[in-house]
């Protein structure tokens, strides 16, 4: 039904619109409009989202066919550690399964780049609803944070992590 595919720089605009669908659709109840502006610059402009895969990050897009459902990016952060960044799945296509056909490409993706046992650690929103899927899937809560990123606005998230 899904297919995944290793995202390119030619691939950011598709991101950048997929995002402006999911994003502030998922943050609707946890963020201000203000909030979610921000973020969607410091996260998901065309020239973020570049520089972030020129500093390594990985994504990967969902497609049912020809129509792109989702994506998913991981980073490496130490030599054992990797990040998942990011998992969006469209309104359109959550409750198929495609939320945890990403979640096992981020894995398979880290233990291509790094057959030896290391942990994936992921922030989530505390308020999140995400945050049942997470622990779905094997993670665990880890730590908490607030996190400034900039203009006055934080991250209020949990760690969570995974060995694998």
């Amino acid at each position: 039904m899904f297919t995944i595919k290793k995202a390119s720089a030619a691939d950011i605009g598709l991101i950048n619109k997929m995002a402006w669908e999911v994003f502030p659709a998922t943050y609707k109840d946890i963020l201000s409009e203000e909030q979610t502006e921000y973020m969607m610059d410091w996260m998901y402009s065309p020239e973020n989202l570049r520089k972030q895969m020129e500093e390594g990050h990985i994504y990967y897009i969902a497609y049912e066919e020809c129509e792109a459902a989702g994506y998913v990016s991981i980073q490496p952060e130490g030599e054992d550690l990797y990040h998942l960044q990011k998992i969006y799945v469209l309104p359109y296509y959550q409750k198929y399964g495609l939320g945890k056909l990403l979640f096992r490409q981020a894995v398979k993706a880290i233990k291509e780049l790094h057959p030896a046992p290391c942990r994936m650690e992921l922030n989530v929103n505390r308020n999140n609803p995400a945050l049942g899927f997470y622990e779905h899937m094997g993670m665990k809560k880890v730590r908490e944070g607030d996190f400034s990123i900039g203009n006055g606005y934080y991250m209020n998230d949990y760690i969570m992590g995974i060995d694998i």
